[in-house]
């Protein structure tokens, strides 16, 4: 697949680090599997790993965090 950002780079399996900031909230999280442009570094989430993403900010929002750092798979 060509990226759709870049319009050059090959978009292959891969990870990445997200920051997220959603009310008083800033969630970054690391190792999300994704694919991942081998130029510009845009990254593209499947289905499943937008709902989970999701569900973990939605998490932390609703336990009060600030701030926080966290491995995907934790």
């Amino acid at each position: 697949m060509t990226c759709v950002i870049c319009k050059t780079g090959v978009v292959k399996p891969g990870a990445t680090t997200l920051t997220v900031e959603r009310g008083k909230t800033t969630l970054v999280l690391k190792a999300i599997p994704a694919r991942v442009c081998g130029s510009c570094g845009e990254a593209y989430f499947d289905e499943a790993t937008t709902a989970r993403i999701e569900a973990i900010v939605a998490r932390m929002e609703q336990a009060g965090v600030e701030i926080a750092v966290q491995q995907y798979a934790a």
